[in-house]
């Protein structure tokens, strides 16, 4: 009885702490975050063993992480469906924010096919995690070595285009949740025009809802936008500071109109 009623009381302290502070609610909602994530990611490790690299894999991850966004209290609406490059491989880019991009990863990958992701070489070794993603057929580069990365870079184009993989990658490369984008990098639009591809941009409504800089985690809405393909065939690598021109235009445009932001 005694272990019962300290539990509680702790279980009380916990609630208010949670209701009136919003630094305790910030690390309490991030440690759970990361915590659940790992969890959800690795846990279905045993099915995923069955058939190694394969992004079907990703499909029972991808629905406990979104149960976890639910849990945070994080709303997440799909919109343009009707946009998505049918029956055939794409370069996805998608603006990036924070580490709850994982969860906008989680709501892209059932509704688009084949999808897979591009990550650095150093998260492959931060095990279970690392293997869980490789698992599920996540592409690895080492950005030191350019010859590893230019490896990288043809074997992500053959995927493309001999299995219509959908190459989901964040152009900015660093997490920002600004008011504007940040530029973007060449390395998607280098593989897109690479093989021919397409580009799908996908835009993230802004996570008014999160500021790391004042511990602030409240509840939200999300909502992610499919654009319109981008085409690249017969382009070459003289046109790509157009074709990353255009993409940013647009991607900047939807980001400013879902964010309700003055461009």
């Amino acid at each position: 009885m005694a272990l019962i009623a300290l539990l509680g009381t702790m279980l009380v302290i916990v609630a208010i702490f949670y209701t009136h502070s919003k630094i305790f609610r910030y690390y309490s909602k991030m440690v759970f975050f990361v915590l659940s994530s790992m969890t959800a990611a690795t846990i279905f490790i045993p099915l995923m063993l069955i058939k190694p690299r394969d992004p079907k894999n990703a499909l029972l991850p991808a629905w406990a992480c979104r149960q976890i966004g639910k849990l945070l209290g994080i709303t997440y609406t799909v919109k343009g469906h009707k946009n998505i490059a049918q029956d055939e491989g794409a370069v996805v880019l998608i603006n990036h924010q924070s580490g709850l991009d994982l969860i906008v990863l989680a709501e892209l990958w059932p509704i688009m096919d084949r999808c897979t992701v591009i990550s650095k070489q150093e998260i492959f070794y931060l095990w279970p995690f690392g293997l869980a993603a490789w698992l599920w057929g996540t592409v690895f580069i080492n950005r030191k070595s350019h010859k590893d990365a230019q490896d990288t870079v043809n074997q992500t184009s053959k995927a493309i285009t001999t299995r219509k993989s959908k190459i989901l990658m964040f152009p900015e490369g660093t997490r920002h949740g600004g008011d504007t984008l940040l530029p973007f990098k060449k390395g998607g639009f280098h593989v897109a025009v690479e093989c021919g591809a397409k580009i799908q941009p996908v835009v993230v409504t802004q996570y008014k809802f999160l500021d790391h800089g004042n511990c602030v985690f409240d509840e939200g809405s999300v909502e992610i936008s499919i654009l319109p393909p981008i085409d690249t065939e017969g382009l070459t690598k003289d046109d790509l500071p157009d074709l990353i021109n255009r993409t940013y235009k647009v991607m900047s445009e939807e980001y400013a109109k879902l964010s309700g932001l003055k461009i």
